[in-house]
């Protein structure tokens, strides 16, 4: 539980996402779950059309909807304007603001000017691998590459979900002394380690259905899989783009698997947890997208399930090659076939892979130890002897940079 006396001295941590929350990004509100030194709140620019619960009401740039809340939404991410929504967050009272992803953190530049709290942006993984061509196909993209410079500016740390993605960011121009790599964690409590009752053909699949998740390649490895393992499965779940495509290849192809769509947090605990194997054999996307970590293959080894993946990204940073799961160069789909096959086949392997993986989630993982961890970073950002100085911008050097400023001060008068 949340301690008061901290509530109480207004420790509060202002989460952002500018869509909140996408099913797909449950680790979010796990990692907001597991704080225990600040209290979560919550706030972004609207809600995705299927959401995850949230443990309190979100403040929206607007949440009447229609074209007002269209516009007044527009508004914010043109010019900033939207001094209803600062004066609701000045209420709250939150000690700094932490935005998920990097588009994310320069749509809360102007929060953390207005109520002159420091910034902090988790870098996930598309934020920072992805072309900038790419980035500007979307509103969210275009606004961020406006204001990467000042976001590198004016942000306090970037965390970073993995070294991978730490070494990218680098790449392309974040300030190396704001870099640090923090692992968001899962919790080990919720996905507790099993070996009985394993079906002994499942394989399983979770993930949103883009090209960088490489379900094809999956599909490939199934079709060399069958002809020489027939009761071989596969269970797919998620949705996404590809989701078409995919379906009309298995029937096509007469493959085993079964697509499930988009399934609440339970019913894909219960997969990993009867699965053989969990697979998603991840790539770099033609745009650059890769993964930044994938917190369900840690979930899928805190209970018990080996890996059969890509030597993708950093992906070596949390599937132990030999040890936990097997690895396969990315878009193989021979070499992915022959590791599923021996995950498959020889159970004095999967056991000791199975009781690794559990081990080595426990021991680099838990969700409550990196969130201490996370919190100590919180600490360390509002005690820096510069925060005053150079995590808070004068008026001049706002109204040089963000449209809105001048009214922003205003609104929160």
């Amino acid at each position: 539980m949340i301690d008061s006396r901290d509530i109480q001295a207004g420790r509060k941590v202002l989460i952002f996402r500018n869509e909140l929350l996408p099913r797909s990004e449950t680790f979010i509100v796990a990692q907001a779950k597991a704080l225990r030194e600040y209290e979560p709140r919550f706030a972004g620019t609207n809600t995705a059309l299927d959401s995850l619960t949230l443990s309190s009401s979100p403040v929206l740039v607007d949440s009447s909807g229609g074209l007002l809340g269209k516009l007044r939404r527009r508004l914010f991410w043109r010019t900033s304007i939207a001094p209803g929504f600062y004066r609701r967050l000045k209420k709250m009272g939150p000690s700094l603001v932490h935005a998920h992803f990097a588009p994310d953190g320069a749509a809360a530049l102007p929060i953390s000017h207005a109520l002159r709290i420091p910034l902090v942006v988790t870098l996930h993984g598309y934020d920072v691998t992805s072309s900038d061509s790419s980035l500007r196909r979307s509103p969210e993209g275009r606004l961020y590459l406006r204001r990467r410079k000042l976001l590198w500016e004016d942000a306090s740390v970037f965390l970073c979900v993995s070294e991978f993605i730490r070494d990218r960011a680098r790449e392309k121009g974040f300030p190396k002394d704001k870099l640090r790599v923090h692992y968001t964690g899962v919790d080990v409590g919720l996905f507790a380690g099993t070996i009985q009752q394993r079906d002994p053909n499942l394989i399983v699949f979770v993930g949103r259905l883009v090209e960088k998740k490489g379900c094809t390649y999956l599909l490939d490895a199934l079709a060399l899989i069958q002809q020489q393992h027939p009761t071989v499965r596969l269970a797919v779940i998620g949705s996404g783009p590809l989701e078409a495509g995919l379906r009309c290849k298995a029937i096509a192809e007469h493959l085993p698997c079964e697509f499930l769509g988009a399934q609440p947090p339970h019913v894909v605990r219960e997969h990993l947890a009867s699965a053989r194997v969990f697979c998603v054999p991840s790539v770099t996307a033609s745009n650059g997208d890769s993964e930044g970590l994938g917190t369900v293959f840690a979930e899928a080894q805190a209970m018990g399930t080996p890996v059969a993946s890509s030597r993708h990204a950093g992906m070596h940073e949390i599937v132990l090659h030999g040890e936990t799961g097997l690895l396969a160069p990315e878009r193989d789909a021979a070499m992915l076939a022959a590791n599923l096959l021996t995950l498959l086949r020889e159970d004095r392997m999967w056991l000791q892979y199975s009781r690794r993986g559990m081990s080595w989630v426990r021991d680099n993982f838990d969700l409550h130890k990196q969130t201490a961890q996370l919190e100590q970073i919180y600490d360390a950002v509002l005690s820096a002897p510069e925060r005053r100085s150079a995590g808070v911008r004068t008026r001049h050097q706002r109204e040089a940079t963000l449209l809105a400023e001048r009214t922003v001060e205003g609104g929160l008068d």
